[in-house]
């Protein structure tokens, strides 16, 4: 409260209330937001701009608020100054109680700004006014029922042609009584034009940008997700006939892991299809014969009691034979799978004189121990025993009485070697490339399946390793298994 005494006169404009924030009321509603078409802009993106356009203009809104506040006060504390310390400039003394005097020259002193309006009360009816253009002969009949209110006022209108009018009225006491009002009108059409013009460009702006941004997410995710298509072309044009298609990998990001990931995968499966396949090939191929030895035996066989007992005793061996084929078959199905091997640590020389003892009690050879390694390795006993039983087997086969048949073990390197040397008549260097593969004898009469060789490939790259031959014709053969001392750790897991 601010106090101008002259004599026994006292003159009073209450500001208290005028220098405090006033609180912003209801603002008018805003026009139609411009909305991108959902089929050009992400949902996500779209709903992003929305809201933050919506804050901007709460925010704009509140500071153009600020200001419209700031200079009402800055107009209140002006009057309340020149009614305390001001003097008449007619007579130089203090106005004292002269409220037309104060109002005659601060409306004298002071041009209201821009959409700004002045007025001054006294005895509750319109006194003066100075308003700047926009307001001139405006009459604000709010503000008017308020001259004699006898408290500090504030609030906003609505004027009859739309416009919004923010107004605060202070009273002027003298004598200890509401004597008259000074009110400070301002129209907010300037400055929610700013704000509105301010929104339609930030609004160009997010949506110009929304669109750029658009246009270059479309090339970058048609480049992004080329990978992706091409595994989707490469999966719909996988059939149960055609497993051979892969995907392109470049570069070295999430993408490209994922396309190695999947042609992995195809591997597995292609690899997975071709060992059924070749099951139901190899086994189909093989049984048919003893079954059609075991049918026509059978059909033919009569009621004599030693002929039945030679077809049963044949049926027994063709039975025999062909649970051996698919016990056979049936390995070489699960070589490719993790729980083939069964990995232990191994003394080599404990293993190497194992293998010897079992493969010289196959057949009467002239059987030696060539040499033995020495360390502890990591690998399937069983398996490895199995594979060179099947290479002691197979020299056997091809040897005759007291002909000489070697084994032997060495460590080089870091790798193991297990072998097995003959002295029959050699492989046929035309043969050596196929030697290996199912079902293949270079015997077409001798006995076995022609899956031997194939198990011991199996067990040998199932550790890690391979199989190697060393043969020449009229002068034996020596297979040796070389695997690894300690096999890689996918082998290792197995």
């Amino acid at each position: 409260m601010v106090e101008t005494t002259a004599g026994t006169t006292t003159a009073e404009v209450t500001t208290d209330a005028g220098r405090r924030r006033l609180a912003s009321p209801g603002v008018a509603p805003a026009g139609e937001r411009a909305r991108s078409h959902p089929r050009l802009l992400p949902r996500a993106v779209l709903f992003s701009t929305v809201v933050g356009t919506i804050a901007l203009r709460e925010v704009l809104l509140a500071r153009a608020g600020e200001r419209v506040d700031d200079a009402l006060v800055q107009e209140t504390e002006e009057f309340a100054r020149l009614a305390s310390l001001g003097r008449d400039p007619r007579t130089g003394d203090p106005f004292g109680g002269d409220l037309r005097a104060i109002f005659d020259v601060f409306l004298s002193r002071n041009v209201p700004g821009e959409r700004e309006a002045l007025l001054t009360y006294v005895g509750g009816e319109l006194y003066k006014t100075r308003n700047a253009p926009e307001l001139r002969r405006v009459r604000i009949p709010a503000i008017d029922a308020l001259a004699d209110a006898g408290s500090t006022e504030s609030g906003e209108v609505e004027l009859e042609d739309g416009r919004r009018v923010r107004y605060l009225v202070v009273p002027v006491e003298a004598g200890g009584r509401t004597r008259g009002a000074f009110a400070v009108a301002i129209d907010l059409s300037g400055e929610l034009d700013e704000v509105n013009e301010a929104l339609r460009i930030a609004a160009g702006v997010s949506i110009g940008v929304l669109l750029l941004a658009s246009a270059l997410a479309w090339v970058v995710a048609g480049r992004v997700l080329a990978p992706l298509r091409g595994l989707r072309d490469t999966a719909r044009s996988i059939g149960e006939s055609d497993l051979t298609r892969r995907i392109a990998v470049r570069g070295e990001d999430e993408l490209a892991d994922l396309a190695r990931t999947f042609n992995e995968m195809l591997d597995r499966l292609e690899e997975a299809f071709a060992s059924q396949k070749a099951f139901i090939s190899d086994a189909g191929h093989e049984l048919r014969t003893p079954i059609t030895i075991i049918r026509g035996h059978l059909d033919l066989m009569g009621d004599d009691p030693r002929e039945r007992q030679e077809t049963l005793q044949l049926v027994g061996d063709e039975l025999d034979r062909m649970s051996r084929l698919v016990n056979d078959l049936l390995l070489l199905a699960k070589a490719s799978r993790p729980d083939f091997l069964q990995p232990q640590t191994i003394d080599l020389d404990d293993l190497t004189r194992e293998l010897f003892s079992k493969a010289s009690a196959l057949d009467e050879r002239d059987w030696r121990l060539a040499a033995v390694g020495d360390g502890r390795i990591v690998a399937d006993r069983q398996r490895l025993t199995q594979a060179l039983m099947n290479l002691s087997q197979n020299a056997v086969a091809h040897t005759h009485e007291n002909d000489a048949v070697e084994l032997g073990s060495e460590v080089i390197g870091g790798l193991v070697r297990l072998w097995v040397r003959d002295t029959g008549p050699g492989v046929p260097e035309a043969e050596q490339a196929r030697i290996f593969e199912r079902l293949v004898r270079l015997d077409p009469a001798g006995e076995g399946s022609g899956l031997g060789l194939a198990i011991t490939r199996a067990v040998a790259e199932a550790h890690g390793g391979r199989v190697e031959l060393d043969s020449h014709p009229g002068a034996g053969a020596r297979f040796t298994v070389i695997i690894p001392t300690e096999p890689p750790q996918e082998v290792g897991a197995r």
